[in-house]
């Protein structure tokens, strides 16, 4: 068992250790009926009975936590000889380990928004992302072309040279663009800030994808591919 693989089901068991530890000791504390939707403002707008709402609060991130952990080791099983997820096994398994960290982040804003209401876990959940953002971006030019991780386009695809360029261009962007954000997110008060940073991270996201189409028919003019 490689580190990333083992970090990724100690983050899982941690999760569900963490809820039982909830179940076990705060339930009593956790609103009835519980919010299990939050609009973009962070303010609760569906409520369900506590029980059901600890199942969907509490398990059901830690089980998709789970899923991806099984995902991990089946993906390169999966994965047909030419975009064999070997070349960068390692470089895989630690996005695959950011992921199911990503989602340990979710779940530990929608705990600490349900034990403390006046609490917000936008903050939290939208740093996050824009944390996961920048570490995937620190790997992402290492990154070969397979069907699973990374900014996958018919164009990339199709072309290693667009797929690696691409790439180089993804990194750049995610880093800068993910430690810009999160400092902002953490330093600067105010729900629209956050909001904005997020739909910001978004666009951000797309461009690479833009770009995939514009090098691939530069390229096919030029007669390079």
């Amino acid at each position: 068992m490689t580190r990333w693989l083992f970090l990724s089901i100690a983050v899982t068991v941690l999760a569900f250790a963490g809820s039982g530890y909830v179940y076990l000791f705060h339930y009593d504390r956790l609103p009835d009926p519980m919010p299990t939707h939050w609009n973009v403002e962070g303010e609760p707008d569906q409520w369900t009975p506590r029980a059901l709402g600890f199942r969907l609060n509490f398990l059901l991130v830690p089980a998709v936590m789970a899923g991806m952990v099984l995902l991990t080791p089946a993906l390169p099983w999966l994965s047909p000889k030419s975009f064999d997820l070997d070349r960068f096994r390692t470089t895989y398994e630690y996005i695959m380990f950011l992921v199911v960290a990503l989602f340990g982040v979710i779940h530990l804003a929608i705990a600490v928004t349900l034990l403390d209401p006046e609490q917000s876990r936008n903050r939290l959940f939208v740093g996050g992302f824009m944390l996961f953002f920048a570490l995937i971006g620190n790997v992402m030019g290492q990154v070969r072309r397979n069907f699973y991780v990374g900014v996958r386009t018919p164009w990339t695809l199709a072309s290693e040279t667009v797929w690696n360029q691409t790439h180089r261009l993804s990194a750049w962007l995610f880093v800068a663009f993910g430690v810009l954000g999160f400092f902002v997110v953490m330093l600067v008060p105010g729900t629209e800030v956050m909001i904005g940073c997020f739909v910001t991270l978004l666009v951000v996201a797309l461009i690479p994808v833009a770009y995939s189409l514009i090098l691939y028919k530069r390229l096919e003019k030029l007669g390079k591919l």
